[in-house]
């Protein structure tokens, strides 16, 4: 038998980009309305649905202020996790 290719998803919801990034669904909702992550609103309702792509743009990104903060020793001694 042949098996059907699973579709990858394109979009996801605030609860799975939460669970995605271990954090509470507010903090996500308030990244959307900073801009600081990149969303979209669908529907009449105005559902928020983020693309993966642009997660992992804001993961790619938060990664390189995190080399950079690290680089330049802003991170206090107890912030920094053991290696």
């Amino acid at each position: 038998m042949t098996e059907v290719p699973r579709r990858t998803l394109r979009f996801l919801t605030i609860e799975q980009v939460a669970q995605e990034l271990n954090v509470g669904e507010p903090l996500i909702r308030a990244m959307l309305k900073s801009g600081e992550l990149r969303g979209i609103q669908v529907g009449g309702r105005g559902v928020w649905r983020v693309g993966i792509a642009d997660l992992e743009a804001y993961v790619d990104e938060a990664y390189r202020r995190t080399t950079e903060k690290i680089s330049r020793g802003d991170f206090a001694e107890a912030e920094v996790p053991e290696a």
